[in-house]
């Protein structure tokens, strides 16, 4: 059986932190705010999956109330979101994502983001496709203030043996 999840973050960019985008320090002069890493990406992929086998969102499995996973990676979440994925006996078919930002190009490192992404959930870089667009201006992303990633993910779920 195929399962779809989608998945949507935002944060804010604030002075002081480093731009994670997919596990990449990417050069600019904001970095996102937030518990972990605050990699919006990382965080639209892991509600996607988690979705498509009908888990709760992140926020649940992640707290930003646990003060053990401050500053954490996302790709240790992404990592968790696998074990997760692997509990209930699903395999990550595809995921297609999609960066909204005014800047900065991301383009130059779409390749290393994919193999990141790719990497932490254990599937082929080919199976995860990354996309980056702008607000056109528009809003409180299209000024600059913060970041939003959408995500969607098929996970195919083995029934026949499914605990």
């Amino acid at each position: 059986m195929n399962n779809t999840g989608i998945g949507y973050d935002i944060h804010r960019l604030v002075e002081g932190r480093k731009l994670i985008l997919g596990g990449v320090e990417i050069p600019h002069s904001k970095g996102l705010d937030g518990h972990s890493d605050a990699d919006v990406l990382s965080h639209a992929i892991a509600d996607a999956l988690l979705g498509a086998v009908g888990e709760r969102d992140i926020g649940h499995h992640f707290p930003n109330t646990d003060e053990s996973i401050r500053g954490i990676s996302s790709l240790e979440i992404l990592k968790g979101v696998a074990a997760i994925l692997r509990k209930k006996r699903g395999r990550i078919v595809n995921i297609d994502s999609t960066l909204i930002a005014e800047a900065p190009k991301i383009g130059p490192h779409l390749a290393v983001i994919r193999e990141n992404i790719a990497g932490a959930l254990g599937i082929p870089a080919g199976s995860v496709g990354v996309k980056a667009t702008t607000n056109e201006l528009l809003g409180a992303i299209g000024r600059g203030e913060g970041m939003a990633a959408m995500a969607v993910a098929s996970v195919e779920i083995d029934t026949i043996h499914r605990a």
